[in-house]
């Protein structure tokens, strides 16, 4: 688990934030390296070695997952589907946990987000209401705009 490690050996910033630059960059095609960037990219103001192992381990994985990516074929179902989840207190400095959503049009990807959530959850349940709400804001947007675009009306 991350945390910001304080007593840890410091690293070069520079090269720390160039990956993380990278990895965002993949992150367009790559929903899967979205959790893992963004929890390792809150550590760039002062990455240690320990921040520099984890992004080493998220490069293996890329490594042995290069054929992975999201293809998107014409003439699909448009049916609109949303998954929302969350991990309680997943953050162990702050206590708070991280919301996540992924917003699909028939079987593709056109949407994903996570985030630290804004308050510190009491429970689980709590935290699952928080991610749920935040998905559900982001589905009447996205609903709204494949209106606006002509490709649903509900």
């Amino acid at each position: 688990m991350l945390s910001k490690d304080d007593e840890g050996t410091p690293i070069d910033a520079t090269k720390f934030k160039q990956v993380i630059g990278c990895l965002m960059y993949l992150i367009a095609t790559r929903p899967d390296l979205l959790f893992g960037t963004s929890l390792i990219s809150r550590y760039m103001a002062n990455p240690k070695e320990s921040h520099w192992f984890a992004i080493k381990r998220l490069l293996r994985y890329l490594k042995g997952t290069i054929e992975y990516g999201i293809f998107y074929k014409k003439g699909r179902k448009i049916d609109f589907t949303a998954y929302s989840d969350s991990n309680y207190a997943g953050d162990s400095d702050d206590r708070r946990s991280t919301s996540g959503a992924v917003f699909m049009i028939g079987t593709t990807v056109v949407s994903w987000a996570s985030n630290k959530q804004p308050v510190v959850s009491l429970s689980t349940t709590e935290a699952e209401y928080i991610a749920a709400a935040f998905c559900a804001c982001q589905c009447i947007w996205l609903e709204r705009i494949l209106e606006h675009i002509g490709i649903r009306n509900t």
